[in-house]
């Protein structure tokens, strides 16, 4: 039986690289779900486990309580991050868009026009990290309200998960 979700640390030990282990996997079983859960922060090995296919990256820092909310967030479509990564994800694109071509029909200006107001708002949420019941309580709405609309920004951008739909967002 395979699993659904899989937390995965980078370092393994004897040389072994957990983000080579989800690349490696990833292509033979899509259908799972990986969770990198490790010590590292460095913007390198952020977007090379994304790149490699992990679905949420998130720090062995994080409080017991949290950990579990974004495995369940990871199960249930999103891509949850610690808001420290979701940060650096989220200002390594703002320093690419500001050196790409800024017309008005860049893609982030497309995004805009494309989501609603809340829709808007809430894409912002999401890229810096919160989980859906942190951005139902900002927003004094339902959690299922958050995501009805996180279906919706999915769907408008043609993404599948929160990574795809910043860099989508960011034109990436």
């Amino acid at each position: 039986m395979k699993p659904n979700v899989v937390l995965m640390d980078i370092n393994l030990g004897d040389g072994e690289n957990g983000i080579d282990c989800v690349r490696q996997l990833k292509p033979l079983y899509p259908e799972i779900l990986f969770m990198m859960c490790t010590i590292y922060e460095e913007d390198e090995k952020i977007f090379e486990a994304l790149k490699a296919g992990a679905n949420g990256y998130i720090l062995k820092k994080t409080a017991p309580g949290k950990l579990l909310d974004s495995l369940r967030e990871l199960y249930e479509g999103g891509a949850p991050m610690s808001s420290q990564i979701a940060r650096k994800v989220v200002n390594a694109f703002q320093i690419g868009a500001a050196t790409a071509d800024t017309s008005a029909t860049s893609a982030p200006a497309k995004a805009i026009s494309i989501l609603s107001n809340r829709e808007n708002e809430i894409l912002e949420l999401l890229a810096q990290g919160m989980l859906y019941k942190e951005i139902a309580g900002k927003l004094f709405i339902s959690q299922e309200t958050v995501r009805k609309h996180v279906y919706h920004i999915y769907e408008k951008l043609h993404v599948n998960n929160r990574v795809e739909a910043i860099n989508k967002f960011y034109g990436r």
